[in-house]
Protein backbone atom coordinates (compact mmCIF):
# COMPACT_ATOMS: atom_id res chain seq x y z
CA UNK A 1 0.00 0.00 0.00
CA UNK A 2 1.26 3.47 -0.94
CA UNK A 3 0.72 6.04 1.83
CA UNK A 4 0.98 9.75 1.12
CA UNK A 5 1.63 11.88 4.21
CA UNK A 6 2.41 15.23 2.55
CA UNK A 7 1.44 17.29 -0.47
CA UNK A 8 5.08 17.12 -1.65
CA UNK A 9 4.98 13.29 -1.74
CA UNK A 10 1.89 13.43 -3.96
CA UNK A 11 3.43 16.05 -6.25
CA UNK A 12 6.59 13.93 -6.62
CA UNK A 13 4.49 11.13 -8.19
CA UNK A 14 2.80 13.40 -10.75
CA UNK A 15 4.30 12.78 -14.18
CA UNK A 16 3.11 14.59 -17.32
CA UNK A 17 0.22 16.11 -15.33
CA UNK A 18 -1.05 12.64 -14.29
CA UNK A 19 -1.11 11.01 -10.87
CA UNK A 20 -1.21 7.29 -11.63
CA UNK A 21 -2.49 5.16 -8.76
CA UNK A 22 -1.78 1.43 -8.88
CA UNK A 23 -3.25 -0.82 -6.21
CA UNK A 24 -3.99 0.36 -2.68
CA UNK A 25 -3.30 3.96 -1.74
CA UNK A 26 -4.02 6.08 1.33
CA UNK A 27 -3.88 9.86 1.61
CA UNK A 28 -3.10 10.91 5.19
CA UNK A 29 -3.08 14.59 4.27
CA UNK A 30 -5.24 17.07 2.43
CA UNK A 31 -4.17 17.54 -1.17
CA UNK A 32 -4.78 20.03 -3.93
CA UNK A 33 -3.49 19.10 -7.36
CA UNK A 34 -3.87 20.35 -10.92
CA UNK A 35 -3.49 16.98 -12.59
CA UNK A 36 -5.52 14.07 -13.87
CA UNK A 37 -5.85 11.07 -11.60
CA UNK A 38 -5.80 7.63 -13.18
CA UNK A 39 -6.61 4.62 -11.05
CA UNK A 40 -5.72 1.06 -12.01
CA UNK A 41 -7.80 -0.99 -9.59
CA UNK A 42 -10.52 -3.62 -9.52
CA UNK A 43 -12.37 -2.20 -6.52
CA UNK A 44 -12.18 1.22 -4.93
CA UNK A 45 -13.16 1.42 -1.27
CA UNK A 46 -13.03 4.82 0.35
CA UNK A 47 -13.99 6.00 3.80
CA UNK A 48 -14.48 9.69 3.08
CA UNK A 49 -14.03 11.62 -0.13
CA UNK A 50 -14.52 15.36 0.15
CA UNK A 51 -14.15 17.19 -3.13
CA UNK A 52 -15.13 20.61 -4.42
CA UNK A 53 -15.65 19.51 -8.02
CA UNK A 54 -15.35 16.12 -9.68
CA UNK A 55 -14.87 16.25 -13.47
CA UNK A 56 -14.80 12.85 -15.14
CA UNK A 57 -15.84 11.10 -18.34
CA UNK A 58 -16.78 7.67 -17.01
CA UNK A 59 -17.55 6.77 -13.41
CA UNK A 60 -18.34 3.13 -12.62
CA UNK A 61 -19.14 2.59 -8.95
CA UNK A 62 -21.42 0.86 -6.47
CA UNK A 63 -22.24 3.98 -4.48
CA UNK A 64 -21.37 7.63 -5.05
CA UNK A 65 -21.75 10.19 -2.26
CA UNK A 66 -20.76 13.66 -3.42
CA UNK A 67 -21.82 17.29 -3.50
CA UNK A 68 -21.33 18.31 -7.15
CA UNK A 69 -20.79 15.80 -9.95
CA UNK A 70 -19.92 17.02 -13.44
CA UNK A 71 -19.39 14.00 -15.66
CA UNK A 72 -19.71 12.64 -19.17
CA UNK A 73 -21.27 9.31 -18.22
CA UNK A 74 -22.19 7.83 -14.84
CA UNK A 75 -22.84 4.10 -14.47
CA UNK A 76 -23.53 3.41 -10.81
CA UNK A 77 -25.50 1.44 -8.25
CA UNK A 78 -26.79 4.24 -6.04
CA UNK A 79 -26.09 7.98 -6.25
CA UNK A 80 -26.56 10.28 -3.25
CA UNK A 81 -25.54 13.75 -4.37
CA UNK A 82 -25.98 17.48 -4.13
CA UNK A 83 -26.25 18.53 -7.77
CA UNK A 84 -25.66 16.32 -10.80
CA UNK A 85 -24.68 17.41 -14.34
CA UNK A 86 -23.95 14.55 -16.72
CA UNK A 87 -24.06 13.25 -20.27
CA UNK A 88 -25.89 10.03 -19.36
CA UNK A 89 -26.82 8.43 -16.06
CA UNK A 90 -27.47 4.69 -15.69
CA UNK A 91 -28.02 4.00 -12.01
CA UNK A 92 -29.90 2.14 -9.31
CA UNK A 93 -31.43 4.74 -6.99
CA UNK A 94 -30.75 8.46 -7.37
CA UNK A 95 -31.25 10.85 -4.46
CA UNK A 96 -30.35 14.46 -5.33
CA UNK A 97 -30.49 17.75 -3.46
CA UNK A 98 -32.01 20.32 -5.81
CA UNK A 99 -31.02 19.81 -9.44
CA UNK A 100 -30.37 16.87 -11.79
CA UNK A 101 -29.71 17.59 -15.47
CA UNK A 102 -28.37 15.33 -18.22
CA UNK A 103 -27.61 15.99 -21.85
CA UNK A 104 -29.13 12.70 -23.00
CA UNK A 105 -31.02 10.23 -20.77
CA UNK A 106 -31.47 9.01 -17.20
CA UNK A 107 -32.16 5.31 -16.56
CA UNK A 108 -32.65 4.35 -12.92
CA UNK A 109 -34.72 2.36 -10.45
CA UNK A 110 -35.89 5.53 -8.69
CA UNK A 111 -35.12 9.23 -8.59
CA UNK A 112 -36.07 11.58 -5.77
CA UNK A 113 -35.16 15.05 -4.50
CA UNK A 114 -34.01 15.45 -0.89
CA UNK A 115 -35.74 18.76 -0.34
CA UNK A 116 -39.20 20.20 -0.95
CA UNK A 117 -37.99 23.05 -3.20
CA UNK A 118 -36.22 21.39 -6.14
CA UNK A 119 -36.14 21.11 -9.92
CA UNK A 120 -37.58 18.00 -11.52
CA UNK A 121 -34.93 16.03 -13.48
CA UNK A 122 -34.18 17.45 -16.93
CA UNK A 123 -33.15 15.30 -19.93
CA UNK A 124 -32.18 17.64 -22.78
CA UNK A 125 -31.81 15.12 -25.61
CA UNK A 126 -33.45 11.98 -24.26
CA UNK A 127 -35.84 10.94 -21.54
CA UNK A 128 -36.18 9.66 -17.99
CA UNK A 129 -36.79 5.90 -17.81
CA UNK A 130 -37.56 4.16 -14.51
CA UNK A 131 -36.22 0.59 -14.78
CA UNK A 132 -38.01 -2.35 -13.24
CA UNK A 133 -36.19 -4.07 -10.40
CA UNK A 134 -35.01 -7.53 -11.43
Amino acid sequence: MKIYKTQAEVEADIKNDILLIKGDVRFECSITISASIRVNAGDINAKDINAYDINAWDINAGNINAWDINAGSINAGDINAGDINAGNINAGNILYFAFCCVYDSIKCLSIKAKRKKHQEPICLGGNLKIKEKI
